[in-house]
């Protein structure tokens, strides 16, 4: 045939696209993020102003966290169904007026009240910034934006670090709430630059599943986040209930992981019988696309965890401040950003599966490093070092992960993707934290009470007061002031004190391990990750058609060659052989 014998031509270059909206998904990302890490930073001030405790803080964050979670992937169909630009300006206008509420609180109930709001209108903005990457940017250039959306959640905590440490000890934390309005202001009149994603007014949307989606997410966030205060097994006195003696956390997990199976139960027999769903399992159609969330979320789970740790021995076993600290993390942070912001120079060079490994095996080297080299001094070279490698093999496998998922998918599907993306990343990070906090909770009293029957200086009648099984990461001073009058001498409360230091040290130590281990494991699932980019799909499968993806998991003569769905309906396949 002539067609066989016909030398194709090379097509022209493509004209790179405008970097103003990958300037107004970056600007909004760090509106988004600053937020939480203004919150953080400002504690001092906010508990003072408000004479509240610290935990009402820490509640005002995770209603946010938990807000953003548990709507997100209503969030994606709701900015389909009404227009993404049109969605997005209204979310960012809620969110510049959530912080505003948040600078004029007078109480907590009102700081709580604007977080909140807050976390439910970036269920929004999430899946929005993803959209508007895919609608502008191809190829090397999507890869660069998605780098740079990645690299600007730390970029928003190096910048809360900086402004808000700063105007909390100068001029007021409720400051920075308010360069945030103006920020929120000036990322919505950008908005109208952008170009304008078509509404699907006919999609019907699935009110059911995004109601168990919330109910799964809910559950699970809180049963995770209080295994530490209310018990991994046997309820503690700061549970809110009990039941037979044992502690609510494990069974609310138990009960957040059924809702979770109902859920994907049900989206699989809407998506049978061709009915609308709240989450196209397209996005999960292949073992690539679930060993990149496999892959997505162990990193998010080891990278949180770390992040809570690290702080943990420097203000705890070191006794620095909140400032102290926040500016010492500043080399991991940025080491996040330039890995996030330059990984996309390896597309060309190493398939996503080998950039993976190498991500995760820089990763359990670094949590190597920094347990064995932890001491009282943080700046020796090796711990420095070993946080640096930390960021930026999570910074390169993040910016990754997201980048393989969305070029893997039809175009039409980025905000499932942008909803699937904020799911993963909120309830891994959650998870992170609770469980590093119990585990190293639970190996601190371990190893307070095999330290103690160790030291014959430290008495029975000492231990029996004190309840190791409840115990916490506490400093020298905070321990004194807790066993202080309960010692018979000074030499048993010094050997109590040297007890305590060397557990919580171990048990830190102990835990960044279990992390790098962790992290090897992950090495597994990245192996199942593509072996190409989107962009490196077979001329046969027409890469001018955004849609056009190799149906998943089919034998290589046959081949998906276009996807098409009504906005209401399920998508129709014609498969080729």
């Amino acid at each position: 045939m002539a067609s066989d014998h016909t030398t194709k031509e090379k097509s022209p270059p493509v004209k790179a696209a405008s970097w103003l909206p990958l300037i107004v998904v970056v600007l909004t990302q760090i509106q988004a993020s600053f937020a939480v890490n203004a919150l953080t930073v400002s504690m001092q001030g906010i508990t003072t102003d408000l004479d509240t405790a610290a935990t009402s803080v820490g509640t005002a964050i995770t209603a946010g966290t938990f807000s953003m979670a548990a709507f997100i992937l209503l969030g994606a169909k709701l900015g389909a169904r009404f227009g993404t630009r049109k969605v997005f300006q209204i979310a960012v206008a809620i969110h510049a007026a959530a912080m505003a509420g948040v600078a004029l609180s007078l109480s907590p109930a009102m700081l709580f009240i604007a977080q909140a709001s807050s976390g439910a209108v970036i269920a929004l903005i999430a899946p929005a910034l993803t959209v508007f990457i895919a609608t502008n940017y191809k190829d090397q250039q999507q890869a660069k934006a998605i780098g740079l959306l990645a690299a600007a959640i730390p970029a928003a905590g190096v910048l809360a670090l900086l402004i808000a440490g700063w105007f909390a000890t100068t001029i007021g934390w409720r400051y920075s709430f308010g360069l945030m309005v103006i920020l929120g202001a000036i990322n919505l009149l950008l908005s109208f630059k952008l170009k304008t994603v078509p509404a699907q007014p006919l999609l019907k949307i699935d009110w059911t599943g995004s109601v168990i989606a919330a109910v799964a997410v809910i559950l699970l966030s809180f049963g995770f986040s209080g295994l530490s205060a209310w018990g991994t097994w046997f309820a503690t006195s700061q549970a809110p209930f009990e039941i037979l003696g044992l502690s609510p956390a494990p069974l609310l997990i138990l009960l957040g992981a059924i809702a979770g199976q109902v859920f994907f139960m049900w989206i699989r027999k809407r998506q049978d019988a061709k009915l609308p769903r709240i989450f196209d399992l397209r996005v999960l159609a292949s073992s690539s696309e679930l060993a990149v969330t496999a892959c997505m979320a162990i990193m998010l789970f080891v990278g949180t965890a770390a992040n809570f740790l690290i702080p943990l021995y420097m203000q705890i076993v070191q006794g620095r401040s909140s400032i102290e600290t926040s500016f010492s993390i500043i080399p991991y942070t940025l080491s996040i950003f330039l890995a996030s912001t330059f990984v996309a120079f390896l597309y060309d060079k190493f398939p996503p599966r080998t950039i993976a490994q190498g991500g995760f095996v820089v990763v359990a080297g670094a949590l190597v490093l920094l347990a064995f080299t932890i001491r009282n001094d943080w700046g020796q070279l090796f711990v420095v070092l070993g946080l640096i490698l930390l960021g930026l093999g999570q910074g390169a496998i993040v910016a990754l992960v997201f980048n393989t998922l969305l070029s893997a998918v039809p175009r039409e599907l980025a905000g499932d993707v942008g909803a699937w993306r904020g799911l993963v990343h909120n309830l891994s990070g959650s998870v992170g934290i609770a469980v590093a906090s119990a585990f190293a909770v639970g190996m601190l009293s371990s190893l307070i009470a095999t330290g103690a029957a160790e030291h014959p200086e430290v008495s029975q009648e000492l231990i029996y007061k004190v309840n190791v099984n409840e115990a916490d990461f506490l400093t020298n001073a905070q321990v004194e002031g807790v066993i202080g009058d309960r010692v018979s001498s000074p030499g048993e409360l010094a050997a109590a004190i040297e007890v305590n230091e060397e557990a919580r040290l171990r048990a830190l130590q102990i835990s960044l391990l279990g992390l790098s281990g962790l992290a090897l494991l992950a090495i597994v699932p990245a192996g199942r990750m593509p072996g190409r980019m989107k962009g490196d799909l077979p001329e046969q499968l027409e890469p001018d058609d955004p849609d056009a993806i190799p149906e998943p998991d089919l034998p290589a003569d046959r081949a998906v060659t276009a996807v098409s769905a009504t906005p209401d309906q399920a998508p129709t396949e014609r498969v080729k052989r």
